[in-house]
Order: structure tokens, then C-alpha cells, then sequence
């Protein structure tokens, strides 16, 4: 069920992918138009995240959860009978405001209901059943504008939607009682994130993670001309791109799982740099020499996502203990900055490279480079800290 929750995020990013061009002639509107119906649920869903943590404490998980999937089916039907792309506009915008739901109080139910190695096997497998998602989304969404047309992927997002509620009203448990739950306060909120907007430490591992995910989300973000212009594939061929994406990020994962304990963060860290850079290198120098072809285009993605999935575990830890009493919020930001950053890609970044497959490249070599050097800036303050904390001493 909380695998499920988790999901509705990624289908509503990745299965209208390969609709892109009959949105442009169904609605008369332009490629960047219908871009921008990303960007929109991307920023909505930014700015909301930072909010749904502090709403499941207040008034409850179950009562959260069933709010926002309620809006987030309404949303879903206004998706599928817009009749112009500004419509499309705010109903994905209201989809973004309600998907974020079951991402962030998912984990908080895990936290609520169990501890220790019990959690972290939980955690684990939501997380595997997650990482599905953004490889058969699109898959799925090519098929149905093949078989049907674009509407009828957002039929499917609702049906989904609805069974979903249905599904958590019948068994989804109030897993916060009463008693622990905090007052609704956003004068805490604004004096929470200022602390966290005056960390220098914060901002620099929160980019890292950041930037390395933009890098993997420019591809996203251009995939409908990346797939269809580039690549000449059809609607229903989008698994050439996003299977080796998300296998990456799940033999990652599966890697982080067997070194945990064994090496030092800081090293690990580094380990899946090598892996980013190195794949981002060839994957920039391949494309200068030669013309976007099956299978050496896509085959980078796969060490991509694989070092990015070995880097970002260790620092969204270090991030996460710089500020212990309000780690929830902490985690909010790190959402926000992702998927902030993520907005700004696909809604600027990635249409003025998707038209080379070369500058795609190279702009996620860039990304992962703006990556290292805020990985290696956070490292350089550490220590600063450190040496300024032991004088004082």
C-alpha cells in the first residue's frame, strides 16, 4: 500500500511522456507549452512538499493521505477534459500540490509503526517497488496513446487514484494518535527553514544531491524528442531509455545495501562520483564522434543512475544529522531542493538542449560536475568547522 502511494509521484511525471506530441495537436499548442505542463506539476509539487510533513503531525496521516488522493483524482479528471494547454496547466498544477502525500507521510507511518532493522527492511522494499515506476510509466503511457489517445492516460491515472483511496480508506490505519500530535504552527516552520537557509553546510550537500539527480532528470524531461526525433523510436518504445535508468538506480541501491557499514561515507560518496563523471564523459565524448544510435546513447544512463543511487544515500545522511531535533523538515527541504532544481530543468534547461543529443550529454556532465564541487565544498566547511570548533576549544 505505502509502495503504491509512493508510486502515484512517478506516474504522474513519466506516463504522459510519450503523449507529448499529440497534446501539441490536440490542444494547438507548442512544444515548450506542453513543456511547461511538466514544469508546472513540478514546481507545485516542490512548494508542497514542504508542507505535507508539517500537515500529517498536525491533523493526522490517514486523514492527509485521503485528502490528497481525493484532489489528486479530481486534478486527474480535469487533466483528461482540458480543452486547452492553460487548463492542462493548472489541473497539473493541482496534481502537484496533492501527489507528494504518500512520499513523505509513507515514511513517517514506517517510522511510526516500526524501528531499527524492522523499518529499514520495510523502507527497503517500498523503495524497490517504487523504482519500478519510472520504468514502466512510460512504457505503459506509449501504449495506451498508441492504442487510444492522450486522455485516456489521465482516465487511467484516475482509475488508479480511486482504487487507491478506496483501498486506504478500507485498511490504511491512523498511525499517529492524538496525544502525539503537534499544533499546526508556521511560525516554527518559517524559523525552521530560515536555520536551514543560513547553513552554508546544508546548502552544499543538499546541491549535491541536487545537481546529481538533475542530470538524470534532464534526460527525463527531454525524453519525448530524446525517444522519438533522436532516437527515431515510436510512442510504445520508451523502455529503451528508462529501463537502464531505473536498473541503475536499483543495482545501486542494491550495491549501498552490501557496503553499508563496510566503508566510510565520505568514500562511498566518491565511489558513485566516479561512476557519474566517468558515465557523463563517455557518454559526451561518444556523441561528438558519432550520431545518437541503440544501444551506446542510452547505455551511460545506467552507470549514471548507478552512481548517483551509491552517492546520494551517504550524503542525504550526513545532511540529515547536521540538524537531529527537526529531521522531518530537513528531509521536506532536500525534497523541495531536488524537485525544485528538477522544475527549473525541465521547464528552461532541457528545451534548449534536447535539440542535440551531444548538448544533452554535456549539459549532464555539467550537472554532475556542479555536483562534485558542491560535494567537495561541503567537505572543505566541514573541516573548516571542525579546526574553527577545536580552537575554540
Amino acid at each position: 500500500m505505502l509502495a503504491a502511494l509512493s508510486m502515484l509521484g512517478p506516474f504522474a511525471v513519466d506516463t504522459y511522456l510519450p503523449a507529448f506530441p499529440d497534446i501539441q495537436a490536440s490542444l494547438n499548442a507548442s512544444p515548450i507549452e506542453v513543456q511547461q505542463t511538466l514544469t508546472a506539476y513540478m514546481l507545485s509539487f516542490a512548494v508542497m512538499i514542504l508542507w505535507h510533513g508539517a500537515l500529517a503531525d498536525a491533523f493526522g496521516r490517514r486523514n492527509i493521505i485521503l485528502g490528497s488522493l481525493a484532489v489528486f483524482a479530481v486534478a486527474t479528471l480535469g487533466c483528461a477534459a482540458s480543452h486547452s494547454v492553460q487548463y492542462l496547466w493548472a489541473f497539473r498544477i493541482l496534481q502537484g500540490i496533492s501527489a507528494g502525500a504518500g512520499v513523505v507521510i509513507g515514511r513517517a507511518i514506517v517510522r511510526d509503526v516500526y524501528s531499527g532493522a524492522s523499518a529499514a527492511r520495510l523502507l527497503s522494499l517500498v523503495t524497490m517497488i517504487f523504482s519500478i515506476a519510472p520504468a514502466i510509466a512510460p512504457i505503459l503511457g506509449g501504449w495506451i496513446v498508441k492504442l487510444a489517445d492522450w486522455r485516456a492516460i489521465f482516465l487511467f491515472l484516475f482509475f488508479y487514484t480511486a482504487l487507491l483511496l478506496w483501498y486506504c480508506y478500507k485498511h490504511l490505519p491512523e498511525t499517529l494518535p492524538v496525544a502525539k500530535r503537534q499544533p499546526f504552527n508556521p511560525h516554527f516552520l518559517w524559523h525552521s527553514y530560515q536555520l536551514l537557509f543560513r547553513s552554508p553546510l546544508l546548502q552544499l550537500i543538499a546541491g549535491t544531491i541536487a545537481f546529481n539527480f538533475s542530470g538524470m532528470f534532464l534526460y527525463v524531461a527531454a525524453a519525448p524528442v530524446f525517444i522519438t526525433q533522436h532516437l527515431k523510436l515510436g510512442a510504445d518504445q520508451f523502455g529503451w531509455q528508462f529501463v537502464p535508468t531505473v536498473a541503475g538506480v536499483f543495482f545501486g541501491a542494491l550495491l549501498v545495501n552490501r557496503l553499508a557499514g563496510k566503508i566510510a561515507i565520505p568514500s562511498q560518496v566518491m565511489l558513485g562520483f566516479a561512476f557519474l563523471i566517468g558515465s557523463a564523459c563517455v557518454n559526451t565524448l561518444y556523441h561528438v564522434f558519432f550520431p545518437p544510435a541503440l544501444p551506446w546513447s542510452v547505455a551511460p544512463l545506467f552507470f549514471y543512475t548507478f552512481g548517483m543511487s551509491i552517492a546520494a544515500p551517504g550524503a542525504t545522511l550526513l545532511m540529515l544529522d547536521l540538524f537531529p531535533h527537526i529531521r522531518g523538515i530537513v528531509a521536506s527541504y532536500q525534497s523541495f531542493a531536488v524537485t525544485m532544481l528538477a522544475a527549473v530543468v525541465s521547464g528552461v534547461i532541457a528545451p534548449a538542449l534536447s535539440h542535440s543529443v551531444l548538448w544533452l550529454a554535456a549539459g549532464q556532465l555539467v550537472c554532475t560536475l556542479l555536483g562534485l564541487m558542491c560535494w567537495r565544498g561541503a567537505r572543505n566547511h566541514r573541516q573548516q568547522l571542525t579546526i574553527k570548533n577545536g580552537n575554540a576549544k
